[in-house]
């Protein structure tokens, strides 16, 4: 998976108001949880922009003055109507220790079902996967070669080696639609 390297600086002053200056600064205030502990800290806006405006997902490596953190971003929380970003919620990677986070899935192959009229339909654009760092990958590719009219690919029938899905197994990923052309064919047979 790829890494994304942001600067931050910690902050002591925490809560409503400390998080109202920070913003005034031009910063985005952020919280990194996991392993038994707590840092409050900002970044600049203009370092976690490739972090936030993309489909793909990344590991974030946070540089404290020299000392270096690895996360995954949580939550982004946006401004209702000026659509700025006013808090980001990242969760520490543990050595050893998986990790879960969303990817992104991208369909390769023509479907069975769309070459006599059927429509393709991505349902899941992410799937929530869990598995140590370094087998996480950059996204999860479901083949739909073999998928026909008023078919659909499940999360569980998608299997990845080292890697566990915790989205649900009944959750549709991609299915093939029935159309009036699907059903025109079908019938001229």
């Amino acid at each position: 998976m790829k890494t994304v390297s942001v600067k931050a600086v910690k902050r002591a002053e925490f809560g409503k108001k400390a998080a109202k200056a920070v913003r005034r600064e031009g910063f985005i205030p952020c919280i990194m949880c996991g392993n038994g502990e707590t840092v409050n800290f900002s970044v600049d806006p203009r370092e976690i922009k490739p972090l936030i405006y993309t489909p793909n997902s990344y590991i974030v490596e946070f540089d404290f003055e020299g000392e270096k953190v690895q996360a995954v971003l949580r939550e982004a929380q946006f401004h209702p109507v000026r659509e700025e970003i006013l808090h980001l919620d990242f969760y520490r990677i543990a050595a050893g220790k998986p990790v879960s986070i969303a990817v992104p899935v991208r369909l390769t192959g023509n479907a069975a079902g769309v070459k006599v009229g059927g429509k393709l339909v991505l349902s899941a654009r992410k799937v929530v996967v869990s598995a140590l760092v370094e087998n996480l990958p950059d996204e999860v590719v479901v083949d739909v070669t073999e998928l026909g009219v008023g078919k659909t690919i499940f999360v569980g029938d998608l299997s990845v080696e080292n890697l566990k899905f915790v989205t649900p197994a009944t959750t549709a990923v991609c299915a093939v639609r029935v159309t009036r052309a699907s059903r025109g064919a079908e019938q001229g047979k």
